[in-house]
């Protein structure tokens, strides 16, 4: 156990880490047709880092050619999902070659398109190196646990009290709930994450982990930018699409810093960037994700 880790993590977070592979655990039900399901612990629609994460497993599971790392992901989400029904995910192989691979994965319920993945694969070898800087942030073994941070917000932001935990979040910064109660502002969120559990020795399964958790705080951004936040606002928000270039090999048993912004909001609809890095400073992966936001201010008295 790494200096500063404590060991009283509440057992059901472990359960909660032990449903997030079981979820991702997809039964093949056919030729490039795989049947996945929600957890025990959902949100009013089906989680998009949940779709993304099960589509990637299900692309990844149809490769020709074992260890071929992925190169990106784009998503689309279509129609909500139903959390009390399984949903099918049915691959399209585009292009396989020695080096390179694409897939195509559609989200399907009850006939119904959820999302729309489009997954490329690619070997390239050696070359030109170079990446943005790591900001400065204290470690995560200085930082509180999210409960923490959760606690006397019980009743504010319910929907985070009761969601699934299968990652543990150490922020570098007030979350947008403290932020908020502060009258505060901030453009970023920067926070340590990394699994509640161990993930098994399987690439795929850790970076599967990482695009779960890549549809967390990403938005944020958008709202903290104006000082708001979930829970003490009247905010509608759901995600439009997603992507994320994979740059090098995650290991999500180890801490990895989640650093997000969002460039611009505009028409209803904001952009929020992301960056992983590991804990040498690294850049692992870069994420764009677009959402719909919709504000309603409180009426002018």
């Amino acid at each position: 156990m790494p200096a500063g880790d404590e060991p009283n993590v509440r057992e059901d977070t472990y359960s909660d880490f032990e449903e997030l592979l079981a979820i991702l655990d997809l039964e093949r039900v056919g030729d490039d047709r795989f049947v996945g399901s929600h957890p025990s612990k959902n949100p009013m629609r089906t989680f998009g880092g949940q779709l993304m994460a099960q589509s990637f497993v299900a692309s990844a599971r149809t490769l020709t050619r074992e260890g071929l790392p992925p190169g990106a992901l784009s998503v689309h989400f279509v129609n909500g999902g139903d959390t009390g029904r399984d949903i099918e995910f049915h691959v399209t192989r585009l292009r396989d070659e020695r080096r390179f691979a694409n897939r195509r994965v559609d989200a399907v319920q009850d006939g119904v398109l959820l999302s729309s993945a489009l997954i490329s694969y690619m070997s390239g070898g050696p070359g030109l190196e170079h990446a943005v800087d790591p900001p400065t942030v204290p470690g995560p073994h200085t930082q509180p646990r999210i409960a923490e941070l959760l606690r006397g917000y019980e009743d504010t932001v319910p929907h985070f009290v009761n969601a699934l935990q299968p990652i543990e979040w150490r922020y570098t910064n007030d979350p947008a709930w403290v932020m908020r109660d502060k009258g505060e502002r901030l453009p970023y969120n920067r926070v340590w994450v990394k699994a509640l559990g161990t993930v098994p020795d399987d690439p795929m399964l850790h970076t599967a982990v990482m695009v779960y958790t890549s549809d967390t705080t990403v938005l944020d951004s958008v709202i903290t930018t104006h000082g708001l936040s979930w829970g003490f606002d009247r905010i509608f928000a759901a995600s439009a699409n997603h992507s994320v270039w994979f740059h090098r090999q995650v290991d999500f048993n180890d801490w990895v810093l989640y650093s997000t912004s969002s460039p611009v909001a505009a028409d209803s609809r904001g952009l929020g960037t992301g960056h992983f890095f590991d804990p040498a400073g690294q850049l692992l992966a870069t994420v764009v994700q677009e959402g719909v936001l919709k504000y309603f201010p409180p009426p002018r008295r």
